[in-house]
């Protein structure tokens, strides 16, 4: 059995934790939900463990790990999806990064960035997310790699 990661985020500084965690997880767009009734927004992914590899740092030829996680933000008043397309439900989309601006307020407005250039802009009353390990890790295809410009 594999530790279980669980990570709280209530300010730009936790959720940029929370980003770094959840790079290059890939999910299907059927696996993200509005549910503007409940000012949430859900996501479940397939995690890459970023934190395993730089802890096994002497073996990287191993292809590390993935875990199904669930991540929910709530307080939120609206999402915005630009550039991906929503009716194709088992389409496959890998998070890049979240990014974090503050309003003066505590307000915020979270982007789910994905590679290929699509978005998700959600705005929220505050930071209040919760990103949870949900199974056991398997061992992923490949290790990501990006392009260094």
């Amino acid at each position: 059995m594999t530790e279980k990661l669980k990570l709280i985020a209530r300010s730009a500084d936790d959720l940029s934790v929370i980003s770094a965690v959840l790079q290059d997880s890939a999910l299907r767009i059927d696996d993200m939900a509005w549910l503007p009734e409940a000012h949430r927004f859900a996501v479940v992914a397939n995690r890459f463990r970023w934190e395993k590899v730089a802890k096994d740092a002497p073996r990287r030829k191993a292809r590390g790990e993935r875990v199904r996680a669930g991540l929910h933000f709530d307080g939120i008043l609206r999402a915005q999806f630009r550039n991906l397309s929503l009716g194709d439900k088992q389409k496959v989309v890998e998070l890049l990064a979240i990014d974090t601006k503050m309003g003066e307020d505590g307000a915020a407005t979270i982007e789910l960035v994905f590679a290929g250039g699509g978005t998700i802009r959600l705005e929220a009353e505050c930071i209040e997310v919760v990103l949870q390990d949900l199974s056991d890790a398997w061992t992923a295809l490949r290790t990501p790699s990006h392009a260094v410009d």
